[in-house]
Parts: C-alpha cells; sequence; structure tokens
C-alpha cells in the first residue's frame, strides 16, 4: 500500500481534455443568446414604467382638459325634407312619403383667428406633463352659396329664425369662463353641447336668428378660452383658413395633414397656417368643396364621429418635452447585445491565448452584471434624468465588472483591460444615442472594427484543436 501511494505520489499530474477553440466559442455564444431573455425583461420593465408614466399623467390632468380638438364654428340651418320609405301594409309594400326636419351645415367662407397658448409643467412624484391655457380669438364670414338651388333645397323650406352656431371642443371640461359670440354685432348666448363631428359631437353652441343669410352675409366674432394638455389640433373647414399661433413654449412639433411656417427660437415659437378648401382633399363634392355645405345624413361619406376621430386634413401642433427618458432608455437596451458581445469576445480571447480559463458560470454572472445596468439606468433616470443616471449606472456596473474579473484573471492589469473596453463602450453607446441620424453609421463600423481585431489577433489559433490543462 505504501509503494502504491509512493508511486501515486511521484506520478506527473494528470493531463485533464478542455473544450477546442471552436466547442468553447459556440457555448458562449449560446451563453449570450440566452442572456437575451433577461434583457427581453428589460425591455418589457421599460414598457410597463412607461405605460405606468402615462397613467400617471393622465392622473395628473384628470378635470383640466385632455389633448384638445378645435372645430368650428359652423352655422347649422334645420329644413324640411321629404323622405320616403318602404313600409309593410296588408300585406303589401308601399311607398310612405314623410315631412322630417334634417339639418344643414354651413362652413364659412374665410375664417382667420389666432390662439396664444400658454404653458405650464405640472408634476407629481416623478412624473411631469405639460399643459397649457389658450385664447382663441377669430372672425368667420359666412354666406349661401350663389348656386344655392343644386343642393336640392328650396329657401322656403329652411327655418332661419332657429338657426344655430356650432363650436367643437373635444373635451369640453377644459372650457373656460367669459367667452364671447356675437353675430354681426350682436352677441350671442353660448350653450353647452351640440358641438361637431370633427370633436365627437362634444363643444358648444348659440341660438340665432340666420335670416340675413338668405341673402346676403353674416359675419361672427368670437373669443373663446379653454385648457388642454400637451397638444392642440385644429380640424380646417373654411373656404379659406388663417390661423395664427403663439406660445413661449421653446419644443414644438408640427404634425397633421398640412406644416405651416414657423418660427421657432429658445424663447418660443410662432406658427402661421394658410389653408385653402381646394387643399381639403376629394372627401367633398364638387359643389360642397367650393361652398362647404355639410348635410348631416352625411352623403358625401364626411363623417368623423367619435371621440378623438380628427380629419386627415386636421393640423396639430404638440407640446413636447424636449427629452422622454424611457424613449431614450429603450434605445440604450436595444444595444444591448453589443454591450454583452464586446465584453464576452474579450474575455474569450484571455480565455483561449491568454490561458486562463473561465466557466460559463463566470461569463453568466459577468452577463447578469451588464443586463442589469439597464435596470439601473431606469431606476436612476427617473428621479435624476437620464444624462447623469447614464454615468452613475455605467460606473456602477464597470467597477462591479472590473473587480470580478480581476478576480477571474488573476490579474489587475488584465481586468482593467476589461474595464476600459467597457469605459470606452459605453462612452460610445451614449453617443449614438445623441447623434441618431449617425447611429448606424457609428454602430456599424464600430462592429467591423471588433471584427476586423477579433479575425487579427485570431488569425493562427486552430479553432478545431484540443487544449490540455494539467490537473
Amino acid at each position: 500500500m505504501r509503494d502504491r501511494a509512493d508511486k501515486s505520489e511521484g506520478s506527473e499530474p494528470e493531463e485533464r481534455t478542455e473544450r477546442s477553440p471552436g466547442s468553447k466559442f459556440l457555448l458562449v455564444l449560446l451563453t449570450g443568446f440566452l442572456l437575451a431573455i433577461p434583457l427581453f425583461v428589460s425591455w418589457l420593465l421599460i414598457y410597463d414604467r412607461q405605460s405606468q408614466s402615462e397613467r400617471a399623467e393622465q392622473s395628473i390632468v384628470t378635470g383640466w382638459g385632455g389633448q384638445q380638438v378645435f372645430a368650428g364654428p359652423k352655422i347649422v340651418l334645420p329644413y324640411k325634407a321629404k323622405v320616403q320609405t318602404a313600409v309593410e301594409q296588408d300585406g303589401k309594400t308601399v311607398t310612405r312619403t314623410d315631412l322630417v326636419t334634417q339639418e344643414l351645415f354651413i362652413s364659412p367662407e374665410v375664417m382667420t383667428f389666432d390662439s396664444d397658448i400658454q404653458t405650464e409643467v405640472k408634476s407629481r412624484s416623478i412624473y411631469e406633463v405639460v399643459i397649457y391655457n389658450t385664447n382663441v380669438t377669430g372672425s368667420a364670414s359666412f354666406k349661401l352659396p350663389d348656386d344655392f338651388n343644386r343642393s336640392g333645397i328650396d329657401l322656403a323650406d329652411i327655418d332661419f329664425a332657429r338657426a344655430e352656431i356650432r363650436f367643437g371642443l373635444s373635451d369640453a371640461r377644459g372650457l373656460a369662463a367669459n367667452n364671447k359670440l356675437s353675430a354681426d354685432g350682436q352677441p350671442l348666448v353660448l350653450q353647452p353641447g351640440k358641438g361637431l363631428s370633427e370633436t365627437g359631437n362634444t363643444g358648444f353652441f348659440a341660438w340665432m336668428d340666420a335670416s340675413a343669410l338668405a341673402d346676403g352675409t353674416i359675419n361672427v366674432t368670437y373669443d373663446v378660452k379653454f385648457r388642454g394638455t400637451e397638444s392642440l389640433t385644429m380640424a380646417p373647414d373654411a373656404g379659406q383658413t388663417n390661423w395664427t399661433v403663439t406660445s413661449e413654449w421653446p419644443h414644438p412639433s408640427f404634425t397633421g395633414g398640412f406644416l405651416p411656417e414657423n418660427e421657432v427660437t429658445t424663447a418660443g415659437f410662432t406658427a402661421k397656417y394658410g389653408i385653402s378648401n381646394l387643399a381639403l382633399g376629394s372627401s367633398l363634392t364638387s359643389t360642397q368643396a367650393r361652398e362647404q355645405i355639410f348635410p348631416q345624413t352625411d352623403v358625401s361619406g364626411y363623417s368623423y364621429a367619435g371621440a378623438g376621430a380628427v380629419k386627415p386634413s386636421s393640423v396639430t401642433i404638440n407640446l413636447i418635452q424636449p427629452v422622454d427618458l424611457y424613449d431614450q432608455v429603450s434605445r440604450a437596451t436595444k444595444y444591448g447585445f453589443l454591450f454583452i458581445g464586446f465584453t464576452f469576445v474579450a474575455l474569450l480571447l484571455f480565455d483561449l491565448i491568454g490561458g486562463v480559463r473561465i466557466s460559463s458560470v463566470q461569463y453568466i454572472l459577468v452577463g447578469a452584471a451588464l443586463v442589469l445596468f439597464f435596470v439601473l439606468l431606469l431606476a436612476f433616470a427617473e428621479i435624476i434624468g437620464f444624462a447623469l443616471a447614464y454615468v452613475v449606472a455605467s460606473v456602477a456596473t464597470i467597477g462591479l465588472i472590473t473587480a470580478y474579473v480581476a478576480s477571474v484573471l488573476s490579474s489587475w492589469r488584465r481586468a482593467s483591460l476589461i474595464g476600459g473596453l467597457l469605459a470606452a463602450l459605453y462612452g460610445v453607446i451614449y453617443i449614438l444615442l445623441s447623434l441618431e441620424a449617425y447611429s448606424l453609421l457609428i454602430g456599424s463600423l464600430l462592429i467591423f472594427a471588433a471584427l476586423a481585431g477579433v479575425m487579427f489577433v485570431t488569425r493562427r489559433l486552430d479553432w478545431s484543436r484540443t487544449l490540455q490543462k494539467r490537473g
């Protein structure tokens, strides 16, 4: 027994067979793909927090007024019309003619109005939302078309004395007091309800005597004040619509069917819209397009029922926040594979060429730290902003991985190379997030350079040979 023990002690240590470089590479690649699962979960967390932020913003502005859509004014004329319907009578189908009251909507020939938007940022806890007060002052002129007889409506059937003038406002809760409306110099009393289809039939109106419209023109002036949140939309319907908007908010976004002449500075913006009925598209018939006559029965297919259903020709001014941290964190998460890939490649080179064996568990732990960076980034960004959160999260992640790799590689010098690589990578990614227009170009060049470097370092490596490690 003693001889056997002595022989064992004097023998050479056994050699243990390790995976080939190719097998090691495939295993590391598989580990990287598996880390896509927690990376995707991080992205879902960002989406959930963004949804929660939107719900919080909605609760902040409850009772204030939402994203407003303003339409009108339009004069509504009730008239008598004969309507034929088929009915069953004594087993036979007969045609019955009924006299019913319908409404004729008339938009102005020319409408000119100004809007002054006064903004404020309202916050609750970590959430913020842009709210505003606006004062819309304008004038509109109405008249019947010269070829009104082509409409098929007899003037004698129109009850001009029971006419209404209607405005549409998508969220009537935002209406303020002291609104004014007059027709040919005569003040009118505003009433709630009876809006327009462009705003989901919400808004306000006034009774009026439109007898002057039978053979002349009615000029209307108005001064309307209302509140809203984040955006203001206008639905043009006049033969010529002129809208001028001014505000001290320095970050507007102009969307919709038409773009304005605008001037944006750090002190605010001015936008001027000039929209002709000829540019409103083919959704109106030729007579209606020129004279802006809209029957409520909507024979032209011109209907936008439902709250928030806005016409394609509408124009919108969005009062955007300059930085949406959730979008930025989401974009950063999309670069997660670059963080994991570059770090794993560096560790793999130490593994294959440096002679330091790194286990799969150690790869997974380093990958988990890289994924945790995005959770830290999101958590800190909600409190201190994206830029500072990026610095804090990246410094914490680099420090953790560098300290861990120093123990794994038994060398602070080698670990500092990993730390330097991560620092450079986080810096480049931040630049990519800032330069959105060139992010694809810079990102593709970065990957190309990394691939070229790996190919150069491993150009003489036999990927199929078996590595030996002494036990």
